[in-house]
């Protein structure tokens, strides 16, 4: 059984010059798991991952990589790989050659370096793309030749700085499976920054939730979703209304809702429906209450079909009293 930590963060800070970007944020990374950063533009998670790195000098705190202290240690000594956003694929460089250069600057003889490249770029199955340029690769296979670069030095972390974002939303849930399944069979941590909910609920072994420079909420993505501490949790990580309470506001998962007339005391919303979409297996519909108030619910379509509503239509949402549950954290 795995335990242990391979990264920990002790009250880490870090200022722009008057900016506070982090502020005092303690995290513990579980040996050989899936973490994601997850938070919208300047919430911090950037400069969190550069720190890691060494890229980035933290002004207060600690950071811990298997139990060592490598607050001041650079880059090179903390046991960690970064692959960026932009894959930074040297452009005269093959394939190949982008993914020994590290071991090049290492001093490995080439025989060697050649070798173990064309290793990694099997393991991410771009071994028969080993000669060609960057400018001859799709998005997806440069991001393979990123990876595998990163990987070559046998990091204790990978971390991964939105590596997603450039792909169309197929190949995204390709490589989605493909960064998973490769680190669960290399058993190292991952830590992977996306402003996606959908991409951290799917990758993630440990969901991180930030907003402002402050961790907002960290567990499973299941334990994040089913229950959300804030306000700002259930609505950024979605599917979730947020409603005023009897005693301070409450969550409802949107799935859990349903258009029906309340019945036996039932928690409701009444409304007209402001909006209708289509989603496939889901029909997403929005209710607005006279008082502003907006609710939606993801009605199964055969359901919706059987018995449907337009925008201006009276409605009441429905949900039970079991699905709700307080936000503590306001």
């Amino acid at each position: 059984m795995v335990t242990g930590h391979d990264v920990e963060l002790v009250a880490v800070t870090k200022r722009y010059g008057a900016t506070l970007a982090v502020d005092q944020i303690s995290l513990r990374v579980a040996r050989a798991s899936y973490c994601c950063l997850l938070g919208p533009s300047g919430c911090g998670k950037t400069s969190i991952l550069r720190m890691i790195a060494g890229h980035e000098p933290v002004s207060e705190g600690d950071i811990l990589i298997g139990n060592k202290n490598v607050t001041d240690f650079p880059p090179v000594k903390r046991g960690t790989a970064m692959m960026f956003q932009s894959y930074a694929l040297f452009p005269h460089l093959s394939c190949l050659d982008n993914v020994a250069f590290s071991l090049k600057m290492r001093g490995v003889a080439k025989a060697e370096r050649r070798v173990r490249a064309l290793e990694f770029l099997a393991l991410v199955r771009m071994e028969a793309f080993a000669e060609r340029l960057p400018s001859q690769l799709s998005g997806g296979q440069q991001q393979r030749v990123a990876l595998a670069r990163s990987l070559i030095t046998k990091p204790r972390v990978l971390l991964l700085d939105e590596p997603l974002s450039a792909l169309d939303p197929f190949l995204r849930g390709r490589m989605r499976e493909e960064l998973k399944k490769l680190q669960r069979d290399l058993a190292i941590s991952f830590i992977h920054v996306t402003h996606s909910q959908e991409e951290a609920m799917a990758l993630a072994d440990l969901m991180v939730v930030m907003e402002d420079g402050h961790i907002r909420q960290a567990g499973a993505p299941r334990q994040v979703f089913e229950r959300p501490k804030s306000p700002f949790v259930a609505r950024f990580i979605g599917g979730h209304n947020v409603l005023s309470g009897e005693h301070g506001p409450i969550a409802v998962r949107a799935d859990r809702c349903r258009l029906a007339k309340a019945t036996n005391g039932e928690p409701h919303l009444s409304g007209r429906v402001a909006a209708v979409e289509y989603q496939g297996s889901l029909v997403r519909v929005v209710l607005e209450t006279d008082h502003g108030e907006g609710a939606t619910a993801l009605v199964a379509d055969n359901t919706f079909y059987a018995s449907p509503v337009g925008p201006g239509d009276p409605a009441t949402l429905v949900w039970s009293a079991d699905d709700a549950h307080d936000l503590t954290d306001v």
